[in-house]
């Protein structure tokens, strides 16, 4: 008996499984709608991203120019060494080769903190705008009943049904205007 009431809790609950996936299609079009946008486009489209734009090439106009300083005294250095190396004994020779040594990582060093610390000054100049354009997609996503919103840029799904979608790019950028 047990086992008869066992198999019929079984062939109800398949049947039930089977009715509902034979309805989910039409019920996750309505249930899972979702807005799509290019981020970048969005971001770029704000009035504070030329400014800050602005400012990065400022700064990294600064850091080339001080590259190029120091690599024109590592030159100079260089070329002096170079022209004398025949005629300096062998102390001075291994002082002014152990100094170039020591100019040439210095300079590397320097090339490499500059470009860390233009990303960090990108990042850190750009950060505002992430959080506006995130709170921005957080409030459309949730007054039109998106289930998520997605990011076209990062290609990260091979196939989106752009059908159950809505392009928000126009609305995002209206917006942040």
């Amino acid at each position: 008996m047990k086992m008869i009431n066992h198999r019929w809790l079984m062939i109800i609950g398949l049947s039930f499984i089977i009715c509902h996936l034979s309805f989910s299609p039409v019920k996750a079009q309505e249930a899972f709608r979702f807005g799509y946008l290019s981020y970048e486009a969005a971001i770029q489209s704000m009035p504070d991203y030329a400014v800050i734009q602005q400012q990065m090439k400022s700064l990294q106009e600064q850091y080339q120019a001080e590259t190029l300083r120091v690599e024109d005294e590592f030159n100079r250095k260089y070329e002096d060494f170079l022209d004398g190396q025949r005629d300096f004994p062998r102390t001075i020779l291994q002082k002014r080769q152990t100094e170039l040594q020591g100019l040439m990582e210095k300079n590397i060093r320097f090339k490499e903190q500059s470009r860390a610390e233009l990303a960090e000054a990108e990042r850190q100049a750009m950060a505002p705008l992430r959080i506006r354009l995130i709170e921005l997609l957080s409030t459309i996503g949730r007054e039109r009943g998106y289930a998520f919103i997605y990011d076209t840029d990062t290609k990260a799904l091979p196939f989106v049904n752009i059908t159950f979608g809505e392009d928000i790019n126009q609305l995002v950028q209206d917006a942040l205007k």
